[in-house]
């Protein structure tokens, strides 16, 4: 390798690094590394920098200098506090990996000898599609986490990442094609240049999450309207939220209807703010049926008022449905309602003590009604993650 092959990967491999760093990552949201994962792919089409100076490092040195700046990268986030998920930086690798191969191996091994390669058009389609599969591949590597739990899960997963990342996806792929492309005429100053628009997105994301995360806290303070009341227990939402949630991830549900599972547990008793009298210690479990509904009815209605997504609304407007109308009648009951009606009906039963005790008495109290007013699948998450240890659930 010469010194400007050098010059060249310590740039590229520079910029994936400060890629891996800056990642886009939140709740609710794919984890990515945009900026690196835009470089990598440049790095891994490149072979002008600038016209007439053709790099000449051998193939292995793209997955050596990605994966090096990449581990590096993460390593330092990871001494910083930050999560980092070997899953996601796997998939990120493999990419890269699979695009050298198909590029770099498999098409410029072919035409190195020829004189007359595709025309600059064709190439560039032909790199958008090697993009486009190394991003497949980081994909199906990172939805391998919900593997464990079957075909269902791991599809419904797949889906769920590849309909929120599709946007993001394109744009990395397009980015990393426009490096290698504009790399002859304007050298080394066009790895900045076009992984500007996507420094400006990570921005812009950074706000949108801090005001979501604002908009949440405003979820959760509306909540303890109940509490300070005095209609519910102190903490009860919160506990209901949480476990619901809970066992939203061992149902393998989509991490952007966990949000709205969560809103939903939060403000599902709002609606007790309307009664006369309080239902002794707040607990829905206890009342009859026709005073489930009108509460239930009551929170919609304030919810709706708030401006909360209508998905929420669906949910808590289901949360009081028996299981055994979906059976003998084919209603439309969203997994999340029912997991929300288990959820509730948990900690109504435990009053919030979690004892080996209450919680026994609980689930045997939630058994009695399985098929007919709860869903067996859900109370089967219901026992997992209940018996599982305070710090995993």
């Amino acid at each position: 390798m010469s010194a400007h092959d050098i010059v060249v990967l310590v740039c590229f491999g520079a910029a994936i690094l400060a890629g891996e760093w800056f990642r886009l990552s939140a709740p609710g949201f794919r984890a990515s590394a945009p900026i690196g994962s835009a470089s990598a792919l440049g790095l891994a089409f490149v072979t002008e920098v600038p016209a007439g100076q053709a790099v000449s490092y051998p193939w292995f040195a793209v997955p050596l200098v990605a994966g090096a700046a990449m581990a590096i990268g993460s390593l330092a986030r990871s001494l910083a506090g930050a999560q980092v998920g070997a899953l996601e930086l796997a998939g990120r690798f493999a990419g890269v990996v699979a695009a050298t191969l198909l590029f770099r191996v498999g098409y410029l091994a072919q035409v190195s000898g020829d004189a007359d390669p595709l025309p600059p058009a064709r190439r560039a389609g032909l790199m958008l599609g090697v993009a486009a599969i190394a991003l497949l591949v980081d994909l199906l590597i990172h939805s391998s986490r919900g593997a464990g739990r079957g075909l269902t899960a791991w599809r419904r997963r797949f889906l769920d990442d590849l309909s929120s990342s599709v946007a993001l996806s394109f744009a990395v792929a397009v980015t990393g094609v426009l490096i290698a492309i504009a790399s002859p005429p304007l050298g080394l100053a066009a790895l900045p240049l076009f992984l500007f628009p996507l420094i400006l997105s990570l921005f812009a994301f950074r706000r949108y999450v801090a005001v979501r995360e604002t908009y949440r806290q405003g979820i959760r303070t509306l909540s303890r309207l109940t509490e300070v009341a005095g209609y519910t227990p102190s903490g009860h939402a919160t506990r209901v939220a949480d476990l619901a949630v809970s066992m939203g991830s061992v149902l393998a549900i989509p991490e952007r209807e966990l949000f709205d599972l969560e809103y939903a547990a939060l403000l599902h008793d709002i609606g007790q703010v309307a009664l006369v009298e309080p239902i002794p210690g707040g607990a829905t479990v206890h009342a009859a049926p026709a005073d489930q509904l009108r509460i239930a009815h009551d929170t919609v209605q304030i919810v709706r008022e708030t401006g909360v997504l209508d998905e929420v609304g669906a949910i808590l407007e289901r949360q009081t449905t028996p299981y055994r109308q979906l059976l003998e009648f084919d209603e439309d009951i969203p997994l999340t309602s029912r997991i929300l009606k288990v959820a509730n009906a948990y900690d109504d039963l435990t009053g919030g003590v979690d004892s080996d005790e209450r919680r026994a008495a609980a689930v045997e109290r939630i058994f009695l009604g399985l098929g007919y007013e709860y869903d067996p699948r859900v109370v089967d998450a219901l026992v997992q993650v209940v018996r599982a240890p305070a710090g995993v659930r």
